[in-house]
């Protein structure tokens, strides 16, 4: 069975560029620092929809 790189490896790029930058928005907004851990575990270990999640709820949670 051979895997088919050329299709898996820009899939594998773009979710790692999608938690790179849920990441690095995360640490530099301004929530208290126990919501910040709470949010980089649900991107980190959710793999694609965690990134997802803290851009549609966690960045707007603070801005009401």
């Amino acid at each position: 069975m051979d895997i088919p790189w050329g299709i898996i490896a820009p899939l594998i790029i773009l979710q790692l560029i999608l938690m790179l930058t849920a990441i690095i928005s995360c640490v530099k907004d301004e929530k208290p620092i126990s919501e910040k851990w709470i949010w980089v575990l649900i991107i980190v270990c959710i793999s694609i929809i965690g990134p997802i999640l803290y851009f549609i709820i966690g960045r707007n949670s603070q801005r009401d």
